[in-house]
């Protein structure tokens, strides 16, 4: 491994990596995509709800072909107040609008189906591995140091996670700051989908997103309903998480025992516990985006941003890793991968739907 070199390296299989790779190798680049889980979506987490418009620029018609659970059709979204919920439920947006669709997915089966695809387009995918280092001369990024080998490449995209820890290693990152990342924790609880449909007011693969605010106090919590089960969890800020008397996952019970939550639940098994940090600084804490030699996308670049109606973080992934793909296969094709050069990848990230998102409530 370490005598091979790529054009291009991806750190991280989650869906800016994965989409970036994907991206590259349908370009015809030599591209390999290393991820530290023991197959992407191993270690990838999400309430979770993905809004289709980047992923319809990726792979058109892709909830067609990819294990999403249902299309999502009813919204609620609840304010808590003494232990009272207020709730207010609408229809989503037009369903019959391409990429204007929004569905529930498990992340374990819609990364592994992803990372098949990227596969099958040329995608050399190395699992099970941990990159310690960046390789760097001269000042410029040109590989990766994993398990004490040394793979270089042209260009490296990081899209490591909220943490950033390799983009720290060479400067271009500080440490997140705990108002600036949230944590959330969530159980996926399994049901019979005709119960599912019945207690939800669902038809068959239709399915419901629900945004709680202020639950207990001091966090937010939410419910997606999958094909088979149930996605129910909460989220607050790390800086909070001091400033309660309860543990989060005393507050994860609470949720689920809540009266207007409970009877939903009843009967159900407990298909899996998980927890996940995420940025939630929103506009004003994204960034940086590009080095030498780097390029820096999704959660490691700080794009994701709770609205309390709506949390978006995998459509901005998937964009941020079209986008750098983008910008990799241009500097590849000019042979010049400087800052100067890389720095068309924030341009790039201006003028789409990622910063549209970002900024669309600013002031609010």
């Amino acid at each position: 491994m370490s005598e091979e070199r790529f054009e291009c390296i991806v750190v991280g299989g989650g869906l800016a990596g994965l989409t970036a790779a994907y991206v590259l190798a349908n370009a015809g680049k030599e591209v390999m995509l290393v991820e530290r889980g023991n197959y992407c979506g191993a270690k990838n987490v999400t309430g979770g709800r993905i809004y289709g418009h980047s992923m319809e620029k990726v792979i058109p018609g892709f909830a067609r072909k990819a294990p999403v659970e249902r299309t999502v059709v009813k919204e609620k979204l609840s304010s808590v107040s003494d232990g009272i919920f207020s709730t207010k439920e609408f229809e989503s947006c037009d369903p019959r609008i391409p990429g204007g669709k929004s569905y529930t997915v498990l992340r374990s089966k819609f990364d592994r189906w992803f990372a098949e695809q990227a596969e099958q387009a040329g995608v050399m995918l190395i699992t099970d591995i941990l990159v310690e280092d960046l390789l760097v001369q001269d000042g410029r990024v040109c590989g990766i140091i994993a398990s004490g080998e040394i793979m270089e490449a042209d260009i490296v995209i990081l899209a490591e996670g909220v943490n950033g820890l390799l983009a720290q290693k060479i400067g271009l990152k500080s440490p997140v700051e705990p108002d600036h990342v949230s944590v959330g924790v969530k159980e996926v609880i399994g049901f019979n989908k005709n119960l599912i449909q019945e207690r939800f007011g669902l038809k068959d693969g239709e399915g419901l997103a629900w945004m709680i605010n202020g639950f207990d106090g001091i966090c937010d919590a939410f419910l997606y309903t999958n094909n088979e089960s149930v996605s129910a969890g909460i989220s607050m800020h790390v800086s909070r998480v001091d400033q309660t008397e309860k543990s989060m996952p005393e507050m994860l019970e609470d949720f689920l025992e809540h009266p207007e939550i409970a009877p939903l639940l009843e009967g159900g098994t407990l298909l899996e516990y998980s927890a996940h940090l995420f940025p939630e600084g929103g506009a004003k804490t994204i960034g940086p985006f590009y080095g030498d030699g780097v390029l820096i996308a999704g959660d490691a670049a700080g794009l994701c941003v709770n609205f309390g109606d709506t949390l978006r973080g995998m459509d901005l992934a998937v964009e941020s890793g079209r986008l750098a793909a983008e910008t990799a296969i241009a500097a590849l094709e000019q042979g010049e991968f400087s800052r100067e050069i890389l720095a068309g990848y924030q341009k790039a990230l201006e003028a789409s739907s990622v910063f549209a998102i970002l900024t669309s409530r600013e002031g609010e």
